[in-house]
């Protein structure tokens, strides 16, 4: 995964879904779920301190127990922090809360080391200098191996390289969401960053399995999000049930076709993707098989131009 040299599956397993913002869920199942995807080869795990503030790592970590005491090597967890929203900064990648955010993580997941540890947003407040030099702070203590950012754009990263190297950045990509073509994945090509895109899937828009009229739990973030609304959702409704075809003809779902065009774009390395039950997990793990020719790429941008692309707050136009 670029220059941060961690040999990490194409998919990792993503659980923002597992922190009480996406509504109700199954304990065990989501448990089952990520067992499941380690018993599939997913080596990867991505969570953060922000997805319900302990109770996603803490998940995780009761999920992965017995194979982190048993091999801890084998696997790659990654965690973000620079949040704080009960704070006067909502974001504070400053070094007091980095550090604290980091002991905190450790706690929860049941670690002594986390494999990578990124900054979850750009704190405008705060010095890329101050974030960039901590966290090499923390590399030096051993309590984290690696460090990257996510949601930065190419002046963020280059602020940062100035102090210590991006290893590795987490932005929002998918076929409704394209903005990282421009700026900041031509950046991280060429500075070598592992690029470790979220919401392939769009949240959900990419999956199939939304209808033009669609509605969702008041504790899940998609009711308040423009992108799950009126005219953009049926755009973009039409444009996956058309893609849906395309799939189909080549034996494949929807959600695989578009797992892998994120796979199949330059200088991205891995797509997370989450999931709250076990079969959600092998559809997605499969998508890295597939091979899309030159004639596929081009139809799937032929279909998904009659969609909207998604602006607004990331990931998905949160009002």
């Amino acid at each position: 995964m670029g220059k941060s040299g961690l040999d990490v599956s194409r998919i990792a397993f993503g659980t923002w879904q597992l922190g009480g913002d996406w509504g109700s869920f199954d304990e065990q199942t989501a448990i089952s779920a990520i067992q499941h995807a380690r018993e599939l080869g997913v080596n990867f795990f991505d969570t953060a301190q922000a997805y319900g503030f302990g109770k996603s790592e803490a998940l995780l970590g009761k999920a992965l127990r017995d194979e982190l005491k048993r091999d801890r090597d084998s696997l790659v967890i990654a965690t973000k922090g620079g949040i704080n929203p009960g704070g006067e900064r909502p974001r504070d990648a400053g070094r007091d809360w980095i550090r604290k955010g980091v002991d905190e993580s450790l706690e929860y997941l049941g670690l002594d080391h986390i494999d990578l540890y990124q900054v979850h947003w750009p704190d405008a407040d705060t010095p890329a200098e101050e974030t960039a030099g901590v966290l090499q702070e923390l590399v030096d203590a051993g309590k984290i191996r690696h460090a990257g950012v996510s949601n930065y754009d190419a002046a963020q990263l280059a602020d940062f390289d100035r102090t210590r190297p991006v290893e590795t950045l987490q932005p929002p990509y998918h076929l409704f969401r394209r903005a990282i073509e421009t700026d900041p994945l031509p950046y991280a090509r060429e500075h070598d960053i592992g690029v470790l895109a979220y919401s392939p899937l769009g949240s959900g828009l990419l999956t199939g399995s939304l209808t033009a009229d669609a509605t969702f739990e008041a504790s899940d973030w998609r009711s308040k999000a423009t992108a799950f609304q009126g005219d953009s959702l049926r755009r973009n409704v039409e444009a996956v049930a058309e893609l849906a075809e395309f799939a189909k003809a080549r034996g494949a779902t929807v959600s695989q076709v578009a797992i892998a065009w994120v796979l199949a774009r330059p200088g991205v390395h891995v797509a997370i993707v989450g999931a709250r039950k076990p079969k959600n997990i092998e559809d997605s793990l499969a998508a890295a098989d597939l091979d899309l020719s030159a004639e596929d790429l081009a139809e799937i941008e032929r279909i998904t131009a009659k969609g909207v692309q998604v602006d607004g707050a990331s990931p998905e136009g949160v009002a």
